[in-house]
């Protein structure tokens, strides 16, 4: 796939305009100039929401903007575009479970040798009973195409005969987006942010959006990937920063539940929860 997507954070226009509304540089009656205001963060983009402004076509699916209003019959006015509304609206749920893979072999010199280790095996197998509990049809699986979440994936489904799995190279880990603050310890080259981002922003909008309008019931959907996939993805969808997904923890095997309303809004039900697992259970490696 040739992915010609930027990553993006959504967040900024009323940021960018209260940092220009203020005055720069302004004279003191004694000559001294006032300090310039701070500079607005990178995310403060001029054509975004700002902070705390919910952008309800965030996924580009609100009806009104599928809607082509020019080619409007004037005659049949507002009976015709509220039709047409009618038939572009969502009318089911989306439940978005995200889990990170178990605990593997980090030293594997190749990818393929990144295997599940013994406790990680467990964690898979405990993470498999907790979805298996709740009880819920889910409609499919869909993974990333590591290894680790291969395995991880193998065991989960065990639990939950009868569904369906999809690989996709979309949910591999990578570099989303430099974080803010930046840190010590993991500094990848730019070109992998350049690279990663892209098909990581790709996974989001791809998976990560309100019904579509011919679904009729509610799903239940699980992803099962990466640390850094999944903080993304929580960011992006919540319209928090992007650039503050590592400041969120994931442990292994961990559940993330996000919801999609019909109109767009989006709620965090559970963030990293491995509260099923016993503590001597439990890593984040």
């Amino acid at each position: 796939q040739a992915l010609q997507l930027a990553a993006c954070g959504l967040a900024g226009g009323s940021a960018a305009v209260l940092f220009s509304a203020v005055a720069v540089g302004k004279p003191r009656a004694g000559g001294d100039a006032e300090p310039r205001p701070a500079e607005p963060p990178a995310w403060a983009g001029g054509a975004r929401p700002g902070p705390g402004v919910w952008d309800p076509n965030w996924d580009r699916r609100e009806p009104l903007s599928l809607i082509n209003l020019r080619k409007r019959n004037v005659e049949s006015g507002e009976e015709e575009l509220a039709s047409k509304l009618d038939h572009y609206k969502a009318k089911a749920t989306r439940h978005i479970f995200l889990i990170r893979h178990s605990q593997y072999h980090v030293d594997g010199s190749l990818e393929k040798d990144r295997t599940l280790t013994p406790l990680g095996r467990e964690q898979a197998e405990l993470t498999g009973l907790r979805l298996a509990s709740l009880g819920l049809k889910f409609n499919k699986i869909v993974h990333s195409s590591m290894t680790r979440a291969i395995e991880t994936t193998d065991i989960i489904s065990r639990h939950l005969p009868g569904v369906c799995k999809v690989s996709t190279d979309l949910l591999r880990e990578g570099a989303p987006i430099e974080p803010d603050p930046p840190v010590s310890h993991w500094k990848p080259e730019a070109v992998q942010y350049y690279e990663d981002g892209a098909r990581i922003e790709a996974a989001f909008r791809n998976y990560i959006h309100r019904a579509d309008a011919r679904q009729e019931e509610d799903s239940y959907e699980i992803f099962i990937c990466h640390a850094n996939v999944i903080r993304y993805i929580v960011c992006r969808a919540l319209q928090f920063p992007p650039e503050g997904w590592l400041r969120l923890s994931l442990n292994n095997g961990s559940i993330t539940h996000l919801v999609i309303r019909p109109n767009g809004r989006v709620a965090l039900r559970t963030l990293g929860d491995t509260g099923f697992m016993p503590p001597d259970k439990i890593t984040r490696s």
